[in-house]
């Protein structure tokens, strides 16, 4: 293979962009909306009827199903869906379930709590271990209980 010919297939490689790099895990899968705005639908098509509009970036969702440049989704409340793939990125987020939940400084029950997440509250996620997650709300980081939130 000449240089010319690595560089045309690095470059169309490139251009299939994040659905081809969806495609490539297994599913189910944790994913997460990267847009202020996007669209759930009864189906894998832009002709079909939404059945809910998102206006939370970041939102955690749990891919279930892969169809071409679509993916079937679940929602933090259980509600499936079609979303277009383009929507949807592998930042790894959750969102704060229950009541009020601490933050701690460690991975441990006895550790200090450095902050506290209300329900709803949607952060990234990082190092998950032990029951415990890194969970970093706009900078404020503490690790959380895994079963205190949904998306890891």
């Amino acid at each position: 293979m000449t240089s010319r010919h690595i560089l045309i297939a690095a470059a169309l490689m490139a251009s299939v962009g994040p659905a081809a790099a969806q495609s490539d895990v297994e599913v189910p899968y944790w994913a997460s909306i990267n847009v202020d705005e996007a669209r759930m639908r009864k189906g894998p098509s832009p002709d079909v009827p939404v059945i809910w509009e998102y206006r939370r970036k970041d939102l955690p969702v749990k891919v279930v199903a892969r169809f071409e440049t679509w993916r079937k989704i679940e929602d933090p409340d259980g509600t499936q869906g079609w979303m277009a793939a383009r929507l949807l990125s592998r930042t790894r987020t959750a969102i704060v379930t229950g009541e009020v939940r601490p933050m701690r400084e460690d991975a441990s029950v006895s550790a200090a709590v450095a902050y506290r997440a209300q329900p709803g509250v949607v952060g990234r996620i990082t190092d998950c271990k032990n029951g415990w997650c890194l969970f970093d709300v706009k900078g404020r980081k503490g690790w959380i209980q895994t079963d205190h939130i949904w998306g890891d």
